[in-house]
């Protein structure tokens, strides 16, 4: 085994250290990212993207689950603040919230899911 003092590159540390988020804000990304790593939370958010407004029952036709799979995944989504309710009578519809990072929407959830399926060792 061979035995070596740390750090083996101070520069690379000290600049990894300088870019870590603190402990709070990374909870709060995970918490999120749990929240969405659900299927029919996160087809919800890319309906809502695709379609800008629409009630549960329009959902559920769209992403092909029952209006009770959809109507929870909402109810999580929207207690995230990730996910804006507007009654109208009797009727509830759904957007995403304002100031939902246009990235995330468009591109950067299905390339990370893309990455993290290729092989560990590549």
């Amino acid at each position: 085994m061979t035995r070596h003092t740390h750090p083996v590159d101070p520069d690379a540390v000290a600049r990894a250290q300088g870019r870590l988020p603190g402990t709070v804000a990374c909870e709060a990304v995970t918490s999120v990212l749990t929240l969405i790593a659900d299927p029919t939370r996160m087809r919800l958010l890319f309906a809502l993207d695709a379609a800008e407004e629409l009630c549960v029952g329009d959902l559920a036709l769209a992403l092909s689950v029952s209006e009770d799979a959809a109507s929870y995944g909402l109810r999580m989504l929207r207690t995230a603040g990730l996910v804006h309710r507007r009654r109208a009578g009797r009727m509830a519809y759904y957007r995403l919230a304002a100031g939902f990072p246009e990235p995330l929407r468009q591109h950067c959830l299905l390339e990370l899911g893309r990455m993290g399926s290729k092989s560990v060792d590549e």
